[in-house]
């Protein structure tokens, strides 16, 4: 009798050190991913952070200040009063730096509001004449040590009425080098005078050779604030019936209104947006408005797009930020807002910190703020990172400027500064699924037919090649599949569609005659052929009948667009649907393959001695008892489709568009991170908005594979008992 020996201690600390191994490979990879979250969650989190407003410095002044403007690091802020006192001085400390008397008229007193234009004051004298007075700061740095000082240049006098009459209204735009100014003033009686003043240095002599142009018409009744552009070539009017009236400047002069718009509430504040193809426009009941000029053929109109929240009080004044499209509005009891055009947000709302609050003026960086009160000036610090932001701009319909109504857009950048960015992250999702969609129309059904006919009908002797041939094929790499598919396929693609479409029909019907016919056959002739040998004749049906549909093809783009009226892109979505289903029938045929496999033999042996047919065997009992595989098997390839690049990137046109058909592109979401993230600043809004498209790719992803293992663990346990 021999003693039974125990577990070698050797083996015992191989399988405890396996378990640990495994253990820890499983918890690492767990922690991998839930690290990756956090990543990107912390990346995105900014986004949804407020904008913030905050009081630096509050400076007392002589008397109320009609208009101001400051610095780009507002350390000095220039202030003009209804006396035509210009006066510069330093936050910080209240020194005065530099001041400057305007030549007003015989009252002595500015006749109509005072107005600015960048870094120039513009005021109207009851003699008919506009002043302009420039203010120019420069920074200078000692021991490490910043330093800026203001000068006050000579004032530009312009005599816009030749006739001398007051002027209440006005509106002035000068060149950066000083040397042009356009002004447009509505005089006491109802006159709107354009006056263009150009001047020319000869580089020669230095000799400055001055032109000018003047041009009237009777103004709208009613009109209460004029406003140029920035390139001086139209002007905007607002009325006291609430009406928008826009003339077109040109070398002619002033020319008859190309539109009117709008009605209500009398007008208190307009100003453009970067660009100047926004118009804001505040009113006497509170309520704040965007407005559009549109084109559509001949026709120009101004176009109301976006409607603010009202305030409590009339809009006194609008500052727009000189980097975007935001603007302050500020009202008749001092509230304030922080508002952004394309997102229609609300960014920030408060009260300004000063009484009688009545000018306000953003920083040329657009950092901070400075506002005017009755006795004092204050500095804001404005925070505000991400204003193009939010639920509407990245998911919703949004009208852009130049558009002719709401769109799902995306385009992240222009040659212009005045760009504005179209983050719409809809057409990248649809993309993502349009992708998906297409590729999987082709590689489902042949990834699991094809596992079925070489798990069940193929002989065994031709499976052994077949099968690694196939499985092989998952290992090429994507971006080879996204070279071949963009510059050789698509070209032939364009050539022999009509002939592949005319396949998709005949060849299924070539195979079931052909397999009709094979059947007839043998039975009728008697033939003993071994295993595997229909697979030839199956393949000289398939060549024959793939050559005869080529001969009868013609050329896409023609008969598509002859015929049909369908627009045709090179590189569409039947080109990615062939290369991505190329990349994913791989996947889907292996794991669906060994599903058909690991159906028990006892269930296919019972079927065929109960007397059903092969056939009948496969599709009742076969297929049923290997769903969960096969479904896991899509699900899969789904994951593998829908986070695909480098396909996508090269064989699609990146077209961020909304549209079905299948000879259009699209932009998917994992392209567009491979595309922008290169050219994205870190910490930006682009990077951010990047980092969220990600975590949607993420959250999809795994939303699909949850709720793919969920159907699967069902279908196990209900055809577990087969």
């Amino acid at each position: 009798m021999t003693r039974a020996r125990g577990t070698a201690p050797r083996r015992l600390f191989l399988d405890r050190a396996a378990r640990i191994v495994v253990g820890a490979g499983g918890f690492a990879i767990i922690a991998s991913i839930l690290g990756i979250l956090v990543f990107i969650l912390h990346e995105v989190g900014p986004l949804a952070s407020k904008a913030r407003v905050r009081v630096e410095t509050t400076r007392a002044t002589d008397s109320p200040a009609l208009a101001l403007l400051t610095d780009e690091h507002r350390e000095i802020v220039a202030t003009l009063d209804d006396a035509g006192r210009v006066v510069a001085r330093r936050l910080a400390s209240g020194e005065e730096t530099a001041t400057a008397q305007l030549p007003l008229g015989p009252s002595g007193r500015i006749a109509g509001p005072a107005i600015v234009s960048g870094n120039v004051f513009a005021v109207g004298t009851d003699d008919g004449r506009v002043i302009l007075q420039r203010v120019e700061t420069a920074a200078t740095f000692a021991d490490g040590v910043r330093h800026v000082d203001a000068t006050l240049p000579a004032a530009e006098v312009l005599a816009v009425d030749p006739a001398g009459r007051p002027i209440v209204r006005l509106s002035a735009r000068q060149e950066p080098s000083g040397e042009g100014a356009t002004v447009a003033a509505l005089t006491s009686d109802g006159t709107l005078v354009v006056l263009r003043e150009t001047s020319t240095t000869n580089a020669m002599t230095g000799e400055v050779t001055r032109d000018d142009s003047r041009s009237s018409l009777p103004a709208p009744p009613g009109t209460e604030i004029l406003l140029l552009d920035t390139d001086a070539v139209n002007l905007y009017a607002g009325t006291a019936d609430g009406s928008v009236r826009w003339w077109r400047l040109d070398a002619a002069g002033l020319r008859d209104p190309l539109s009117s718009a709008g009605g209500g509430a009398a007008i208190t504040a307009l100003e453009s947006l970067l660009g100047d193809r926004s118009l804001v426009v505040g009113r006497s009941d509170g309520s704040i408005e965007v407005w559009f000029p549109l084109r559509r053929g001949t026709d120009r109109s101004l176009q109301k797009v976006r409607t603010f929240p009202a305030r409590d009080a009339a809009i006194v004044a609008i500052a727009p930020t000189p980097r975007g499209k935001g603007f302050f509005a500020l009202d008749a009891k001092g509230g304030l807002d922080l508002l952004y055009s394309t997102s229609s947000r609300v960014l920030w709302t408060g009260t300004a910190p000063v009484e009688g609050a009545s000018a306000i003026a953003f920083a040329p960086k657009s950092d901070g703020a400075v506002v005017a009160g009755s006795h004092a000036v204050a500095s804001l610090a404005v925070k505000n990172p991400h204003p193009e932001v939010g639920l509407a701009a990245l998911f919703g319909k949004i009208w852009y400027e130049g558009y002719e109504g709401p769109e799902y857009a995306w385009q992240s950048s222009s040659g212009t500064e005045d760009f504005e960015p179209k983050l719409s992250l809809t057409p990248l999702l649809f993309g993502t699924l349009k992708g998906t969609v297409y590729s999987l129309l082709l590689a489902v059904p042949l990834g699991v037919l094809s596992a079925m006919y070489a798990s069940q009908f193929l002989a065994p002797s031709l499976k052994r090649f077949v099968k690694p041939a196939v499985e092989i094929m998952a290992s090429l790499p994507s971006v080879v599949l996204g070279f071949l598919a963009g510059l050789w396929l698509a070209p032939l693609l364009e050539r022999v569609l009509p002939s592949i479409a005319l396949m998709v029909v005949a060849l299924p019907l070539l195979t079931i005659g052909a397999g009709w016919g094979w059947e007839k056959a043998t039975r009728r002739l008697g033939w003993r052929l071994p295993d595997g040998a229909e697979l030839l004749g199956f393949v000289a049906v398939l060549v024959l009948g793939a050559w005869a549909c080529l001969r009868v093809g013609t050329s896409l783009p023609g008969f598509t667009l002859s015929s049909l009226g369908v627009p045709y892109d090179q590189r569409n979505a039947v080109v990615v649907g062939i290369a991505m289903g190329f990349a994913v029938i791989p996947i889907i045929f292996a794991i669906a393959e060994d599903a058909f496999s690991n159906v028990p033999r006892s269930l296919v042996s019972g079927s065929l001695a109960l007397g059903a047919s092969r056939w009948q065997t496969v599709t009742r009992v076969v297929l049923p008892t290997a769903s969960p595989g096969i479904f896991a098997a899509v699900m899969v390839g789904f994951g593998r489709a829908i986070g695909e690049t480098m396909i996508v990137l090269m064989a699609t046109g990146n077209t961020p568009i909304l549209d079905w058909s299948p000879f259009n592109g699209f932009r998917t979401l994992s392209a567009n991170i491979a595309t922008e993230i290169p050219e994205a600043p870190v910490g930006g809004t682009l990077y951010r908005t990047l980092f969220l498209a990600a975590l949607l790719l993420f959250v999809l992803t795994f939303t699909v594979n949850t709720v793919a293992e969920l159907v699967r663990q069902r279908l196990r346990r209900k055809y577990s008992s087969l």
